[in-house]
Order: C-alpha cells, then sequence, then structure tokens
C-alpha cells in the first residue's frame, strides 16, 4: 500500500536550541511519504539548516503561532498535515500512526498522546473542549468521535493531524488566538464535518521550554495572551456567557495564580502582576475585530524526505560505569540508520527518565529497584535481566527494539 503523503509543520520562536532535536526525531519517523517545513524566526531558520536535514524552511518572526501555522499549511504538499512543537520529540511510529487513522475516509482530525519532561509520565491523554474553552477529559483509549459546534475533542498542537483540504477550507487556524485555544477552536469549526480519531499510540514528549510568557519550570510569567484568546473565543463560541457576571476559563486562571501563591512558587507582587495582565488582556480580546476565514490555498509541490520508512532497532543496556561503550556503540548503530534505546541502570531506588539526545538515541536511565511508570511500589527487589525485559517491553510499541 502507498503510504498517505504528509507534511510535518514545526512553527518555532526564539528557541534555536530545542528546534534541532524536534528535527532530528522527525527524521527517524517511519512514515514513508512526508516532508517538514519549518516556519521560524532567523535563528530557527539558521539552527534547521544547520543540521544538514533536507528540511524546507519559511521565514516568519512574529508571535503569532496561528499565522505561522497557517503559513506552513499554504505550502504543505501532504494530503495529511501534522503539527509538532519545537519543543518537543516524536516516537519514530508518531507520524504513521497518526496517518494510519485517516485510511477511514470520514476521519478529518486525529490527535495522540504526549508524555511529559521525565519522558515516561502522560503530560496529556485525551478529552473534549466546549463552547466555553472548559476541558473534559475522555477515556483513555483510541476512539472515534464526531463531535458537535458546543463539544468537541481536544487535538493537542503539539501531537496533532488534519487533512489538508478540509483544514484549508475552513480558513486554517484563526490569527486572533495567536497560542491559546487556537487548536480548540479549529475543533469546533470542524464538528460536523467528520470524525475526530484519538490514537493513544501516537506518542511525543513535550519538554515545556522557557518562552516570553513561562519560565522553564513553567511557571507563567504573562497571561495576557491566554485571556486575550478566552475573550475572542467565547465571542465565536460562546458569545451568551460574556453576560455571566464570572467567566469560568478565567476563573480557572485566577485559581492558578491562587494555587501558585499557596505553594509559595509565586510572591504577593508577582500574583498581582499576572492577574493585571489577566484583566488587560480580556479587554484586548474583548476589542480585536472579528476574523474572516477565508479557505487557504492549494499548495504548489511535495517534497519528501530522502531515505525514509521503517527502521531496525536496539536496545544496548547496562550498568552504569558502561555509560561511555554504551554510547560509542549506540552512535554507530545510529549512524547505520537504526534506532537506538540504551538503559543504563544504577544499583538504586532512583525513579526513571527517558530522553532523546542529540546524538539520535534514547536515553533511559534509572535505578535497579525504582520505578518507571510512576505506578505501582517506588521500590522492589527485581534481577538486572528481569528489569531490562520490563523497560524494553515497555518501550516497544513505539518504536523498534531489534
Amino acid at each position: 500500500m502507498t503510504a498517505t503523503r504528509a507534511s510535518v509543520i514545526v512553527v518555532s520562536r526564539h528557541r534555536a536550541t530545542e528546534l534541532p532535536l524536534c528535527l532530528l526525531s522527525l527524521a527517524q519517523q517511519d512514515h514513508s511519504a512526508f516532508e517538514i517545513i519549518v516556519v521560524a524566526d532567523p535563528a530557527g531558520i539558521a539552527a534547521a539548516q544547520a543540521t544538514g536535514l533536507a528540511v524546507r524552511t519559511l521565514p516568519f518572526d512574529e508571535p503569532n503561532i496561528s499565522t505561522a501555522r497557517n503559513l506552513g499549511l499554504s505550502h504543505a504538499g501532504g494530503d495529511i498535515v501534522a503539527f509538532i512543537d519545537d519543543d518537543a520529540v516524536a516516537e519514530p511510529t508518531w507520524l504513521s500512526r497518526l496517518c494510519a487513522a485517516f485510511e477511514i475516509p470520514d476521519v478529518i482530525a486525529a490527535t495522540g498522546f504526549i508524555r511529559g519532561r521525565n519522558g515516561i509520565s502522560f503530560q496529556w491523554q485525551a478529552c473534549e473542549v466546549d463552547a466555553q474553552g472548559l476541558d473534559h477529559p475522555l477515556a483513555p483509549d483510541g476512539a472515534l468521535y464526531p463531535g458537535q459546534a458546543t463539544r468537541a475533542v481536544k487535538t493537542q498542537g503539539t501531537n496533532c493531524a488534519f487533512r489538508r483540504a478540509v483544514l484549508a477550507r475552513i480558513g486554517g487556524f484563526d490569527p486572533a488566538l495567536r497560542f491559546y485555544l487556537d487548536e480548540a477552536d479549529v475543533n469546533l469549526r470542524l464538528a460536523g464535518l467528520g470524525l475526530t480519531a484519538v490514537v493513544p499510540d501516537a506518542q511525543v514528549h513535550h519538554g515545556f521550554a522557557a518562552s516570553d510568557r513561562r519560565r522553564a519550570d513553567r511557571l507563567p510569567t504573562n497571561l495576557h495572551e491566554i485571556a486575550a484568546s478566552i475573550a475572542v473565543f467565547l465571542r465565536r463560541h460562546a458569545p451568551d456567557s460574556l453576560e455571566q457576571e464570572t467567566i469560568p476559563a478565567i476563573s480557572l486562571q485566577r485559581m492558578r495564580i491562587d494555587d501558585l501563591v499557596a505553594q509559595r512558587k509565586l510572591g504577593t507582587d508577582a500574583a498581582l502582576e499576572l492577574n493585571a495582565t489577566l484583566a488587560t488582556g480580556w479587554d484586548d480580546g474583548m476589542a480585536r475585530a472579528p476574523s474572516c476565514l477565508a479557505p487557504l490555498p492549494d499548495a504548489s509541490s511535495f517534497c519528501p524526505m530522502p531515505t525514509i520508512g521503517p527502521r531496525r532497532g536496539a536496545v544496548l543496556c547496562g550498568r552504569i560505569w558502561q555509560k561511555a561503550r554504551l554510547f560509542k556503540r549506540a552512535k554507530a548503530l545510529v549512524s547505520q540508520g537504526q534506532i537506538v534505546t540504551i538503559i543504563i541502570l544504577s544499583p538504586t531506588p532512583r525513579a526513571h527518565r527517558m530522553t532523546f539526545t542529540d546524538q539520535g538515541f534514547w536515553l533511559q536511565t534509572g535505578g535497579l529497584f525504582g520505578w518507571s511508570t510512576r505506578q505501582g511500589r517506588r521500590f522492589r527487589l527485581v534481577s538486572f535481566a528481569t528489569r531490562i525485559a520490563e523497560e524494553t517491553a515497555r518501550v516497544a510499541p513505539f518504536r523498534p527494539v531489534r
């Protein structure tokens, strides 16, 4: 069967350090017909080109991810367009799993699961979003959902895909939603046009890099654009709610600030400043002119990555003192085109972490007796061979291990 042509769009701004790692993970995808389009500021363009990978680059240096995505969408030659953030990395099977959902003709959108900073725990699984911008968890299993104008599956921006023709027909993403609720708005506007697939095995790892709105520890520094987006979103999808005494989505942001103060992560003065940005953001969003979302043009070309498709895999394992030898072997296998996972265990109860390295291999570290999935007992006695077999079996559904 011929693989569905796909375009992966990565928007990057002020993250030239993180972007190359994202692109390296995309270059290891097992999908056999896809292109990578990077929409970025000058530093990001330079970083993408320095990787030597055959990616298409489009210059864009404004703080508006919706406009940037529409630019990428306008140049995307794939039948499917997938999106991933520049501070995320994708499992090798990510794109093929998302694209497989579109083998069902009625599917117009798909979203997968997201692992957090430790590379193992889930940061996001599945949920619906309603017309007030509020999330509602779904069962963590694969399913198809029709959606409706007031409630639809929320496709996470760092792990989602759409039929290009359908997304372009509705005008893509709304530039008035510069980074928040942008996917939710698309999801509600697509409701009734087809099905959305939740694909648990299509997975990415999301690092939550620092930005002009948050610190590296995820502490918010400015909520202006969040409040503005809430206002824009409600004006389109729930205008009657604007007459309410309180806006639930804004109240959740205020509760978020209060929780950070209670946890002593935020001082009183900083909390007052954040609340002030909520107020100015709301006024800004209420004043923004309504968007006229015209259909986007067809793309002119498709530029697939060379030498792509399924690859062999290998799992290398050892003790902490064998690290140098394992790294050397891993680099050799990566240079031969293999997908490599290294598992290094120390004789401790340390919790495990999984990362994708800038040398192109996956690295899991932790204690022989510590937990990996953050479930069950934190400490248990187990043999080295048994533990390696368990961890290999855990990652095998997402990347080749032999």
